[in-house]
């Protein structure tokens, strides 16, 4: 195990020095980064670094921070149920509306690619429209309204289905399963976009030249040619469905409610929310954004790891 770490660090430290000489000789070319890196750095990274300090802290915007350890973590893991609901929630979406959607969206870009440019421009439009259209979603507030007055309500009184309004939207029962295929949704269109931008990008003559040496079909097509050349926007729609999964707060707040029936639809995006603008507990707050920050950080190098086997 030790001779495994000392490989591990020596190939670092070689790739750290390569950097630093590389960074040497092209010195001057970074002056053009510097206002990008300066922006970066007071708006990301220091950011960043803030929260992870204030989670160790009891911080309520209104008194000096008092250090705390590790309690806010012990609080958040042990203590908090919601927080559990809150995860499990996440998980949930994150699951189903990572994979799951990234996988419709290479799928539904791939075929769309075949179609002629004017069919094709049409359905891309079509695919997009949930991503630029902001509160879309809102609309599924009518659809799924919980009198008779929302659609799907109406319809079943109609047709004798239910005597009743259903709660769709406010029975812990449904609600989940409802907002579920909405993120969904919405989350198809910047992936989708990436997919349809790389698919277009790909020579032909590599799929000429593939067929000459021994493909046969359009699933070995797929594996040897057109994922490896696409390596690049793979990685963007994963990152952004990572993004998406677990920053998702605003469909589960305006649909279900703040705070949803027995917390049936609370995200950990939505117990940040309710921690560090409801109640003012700052530290708590950075303890969640701490915990969600690495979670996506995992997730990331998970899909990476998984992205580099493309094509082998």
């Amino acid at each position: 195990m030790s001779e495994m770490w000392t490989k591990y660090f020596n190939k670092k430290k070689i790739q750290i020095a390569d950097t630093t000489r590389r960074a040497k000789n092209l010195k001057f070319c970074y002056l053009f980064l510097l206002p990008y890196a300066i922006l970066f750095i007071t708006f990301s990274i220091l950011p960043m670094l803030t929260s992870i300090y204030y989670s160790f802290t009891n911080f309520n915007i209104l008194e000096k921070p008092d250090f705390i350890g590790a309690r806010n973590y012990i609080n958040l893991f042990l203590q908090d149920e919601v927080f559990q609901t809150a995860v499990k929630n996440t998980f949930l979406v994150a699951i189903i509306t990572g994979p799951v959607g990234y996988i419709m969206a290479f799928i539904f870009a791939w075929l769309i690619n075949e179609l002629p440019n004017k069919v094709r421009m049409f359905v891309v439009f079509f695919f997009y429209t949930p991503s630029i259209a902001g509160q879309a979603y809102m609309i599924f507030k009518t659809v799924f309204s919980d009198d008779r007055y929302g659609w799907v309500n109406n319809i079943l009184i109609k047709l004798g289905f239910i005597n009743q309004p259903i709660s769709f939207l406010t029975n812990p029962e449904y609600t989940m399963k409802i907002i579920i295929p909405i993120i969904l949704w919405m989350s198809l269109g910047t992936g989708f976009l990436s997919f349809v931008a790389g698919l277009k990008g790909i020579d032909k003559s590599q799929y000429e030249a593939g067929y000459i040496d021994g493909i046969q079909n359009r699933w070995q097509e797929l594996w040897f040619i057109t994922l490896p050349n696409m390596k690049p926007m793979l990685l963007f729609g994963a990152v952004m469905s990572i993004t998406q999964a677990f920053n998702v707060c605003d469909v589960p707040m305006n649909l279900a409610g703040y705070p949803s029936t027995d917390y049936c639809a609370r995200t950990v995006v939505t117990h940040l929310f309710d921690y560090g603008y409801t109640r003012f507990e700052m530290g708590y707050a950075s303890a969640i954004a701490t915990v969600l920050f690495l979670a996506m950080i995992i997730c990331n190098k998970i899909i990476q790891s998984l992205l580099s086997r493309v094509g082998h």
